[in-house]
C-alpha cells in the first residue's frame, strides 16, 4: 500500500509530535510552520505534565484520568527522542484554609496528596514564604521546553519529515497551498495550529476556538531546586536557565503584546509565595493558546474530506501532545488507510 502523504500545519509540540508519530507509522510527512523553532506558543510554556494540579487549578479543563493517561505516554516517547523528564513532583502552597479546600477537592477525585507543614514545605523549597504549607504530589512532572523542542526537531528530521517555513493557506484534496505560493500534493491535512483560525475555510470547526493569551516570566538569577510550586492563579517552576513564573489566562486576547502592568501583577503574586522573586529582574513573553467551549481538545476528522484536527489543548499542549498524536495516527496509519 502506498504510504499516505500527510501535511501537518503547525510545528508546535502537538504538530511536531504528530508528524514524528505519522512518519514512524509509514507516512510521508511534511511539517509546515512559518515561525522559527520555539517561536510559537509551545516555546512560551513551563513544560509541565501536571494532571493533578491542572485538574485542581483549572477546574473543568479536562478529566483527571484522561490527563493521567496522556502523561503516561510520555516516558516511552521521551526516551525515544531524547527528552529528559523531571519527576521531582509539584507542591501547591497556601494557607491552612487553602490547603483544606484543595485537599477536599482532590479527595473528591480520589487523589491523595501529601500534606506538609510550613517547615516541611520550606525543606522541599527553601525560600518559601513563612506560614505557607503545602500539598505535594509525585504525579506531576515537567520537562525543559527549549531542549524538548530541539529534540523534537532533530527526531522529525531523523524520521524523514520535511519541514517548510510557510503557513498552510488552503487545501482541496489532493492539493494544498502554502503562503510561499508553493503547492503540495497531499492526501491528508492535519491542522495543529493552536489557537489560529486561519484555516477556517477548510476546517469550519475552528470557529469554536477561543483565544487565551498568557504572559510568562523568566528570572534567570533565581536558581531553584525541587518541585514546581503551584498556587492559586500561578506557578513558579525550576528551570535550567532560571525560574519560570506563570501564567496569566487572558480569555479572548489574540495579541502577543507585553503589558508591563500584567508583568508586575504576575511577579507580585509569585513574590507572595517566594519573596526573592520581588527583588529580581524578569523578562516577559506571551503566547496565545486555543480553547474549546467544553475545554476539551478538538481532535479527529473534520467535515472537509481529508482534513483532521488536533487543536484546542488549552494550556495543556505539552501534556496532551502524545495522546492527540496517538489518536490521529490510529486513524491515518497505512494499516488503517
Amino acid at each position: 500500500m502506498t504510504p499516505p502523504r500527510v501535511l501537518v500545519a503547525g510545528a508546535g509540540v502537538v504538530g511536531s509530535v504528530t508528524a514524528i508519530a505519522l512518519a514512524r507509522a509509514g507516512g510521508r510527512v511534511t511539517l509546515a510552520d512559518p515561525a522559527a523553532r520555539g517561536a510559537n506558543a509551545s516555546g512560551i510554556a513551563a513544560g509541565m505534565l501536571a494532571p493533578v494540579f491542572e485538574t485542581l487549578f483549572d477546574a473543568g479543563a479536562c478529566d483527571l484520568e484522561d490527563l493521567r493517561r496522556a502523561r503516561d505516554l510520555w516516558p516511552a516517547f521521551a526516551a525515544s527522542v531524547g527528552i529528559v523528564l523531571d519527576r521531582s513532583g509539584a507542591m501547591a502552597v497556601g494557607s491552612p484554609d487553602d490547603l483544606d479546600r484543595w485537599d477536599a477537592r482532590l479527595a473528591a477525585k480520589a487523589v491523595v496528596a501529601e500534606r506538609l507543614s510550613p517547615a516541611a514545605a520550606r525543606r522541599r523549597m527553601p525560600g518559601l514564604a513563612d506560614g505557607l504549607g503545602g500539598l505535594w504530589t509525585a504525579e506531576d512532572w515537567r520537562l525543559d521546553v527549549g531542549a524538548a523542542l530541539k529534540a523534537l526537531s532533530a527526531a522529525a528530521s531523523e524520521h524523514g519529515v520535511r519541514r517548510v517555513a510557510a503557513a498552510v493557506t488552503g487545501f482541496d484534496a489532493p492539493r494544498a497551498t502554502l503562503s510561499t505560493g508553493e503547492g503540495l500534493d497531499v492526501d491528508v491535512l492535519v491542522i495543529a495550529t493552536g489557537a489560529s483560525r486561519g484555516l477556517i475555510a477548510v476546517a469550519p470547526e475552528l470557529a469554536v476556538l477561543t483565544s487565551i493569551k498568557g504572559h510568562i516570566l523568566r528570572a534567570p538569577q533565581l536558581t531553584l531546586r525541587g518541585p514546581t510550586i503551584r498556587f492559586e492563579g500561578g506557578y513558579v517552576c525550576p528551570s535550567s536557565d532560571g525560574a519560570i513564573i506563570g501564567a496569566t489566562m487572558e480569555i479572548g486576547r489574540e495579541d502577543a503584546l507585553i503589558d508591563p502592568a500584567t508583568v508586575r501583577r504576575l511577579r507580585d503574586a509569585a513574590a507572595v509565595v517566594l519573596p526573592a522573586v520581588g527583588h529580581l529582574d524578569v523578562s516577559a513573553a506571551s503566547g496565545v493558546r486555543g480553547s474549546t467551549p467544553d475545554r476539551r481538545p478538538l481532535v479527529g476528522a473534520g467535515v472537509t474530506p481529508g482534513v483532521w484536527l488536533a487543536v484546542g489543548a488549552r494550556r495543556n499542549g505539552w501534556l496532551l501532545a502524545p495522546s492527540l498524536a496517538q489518536r490521529i495516527v490510529a486513524a491515518l496509519s497505512p494499516a488503517n488507510a
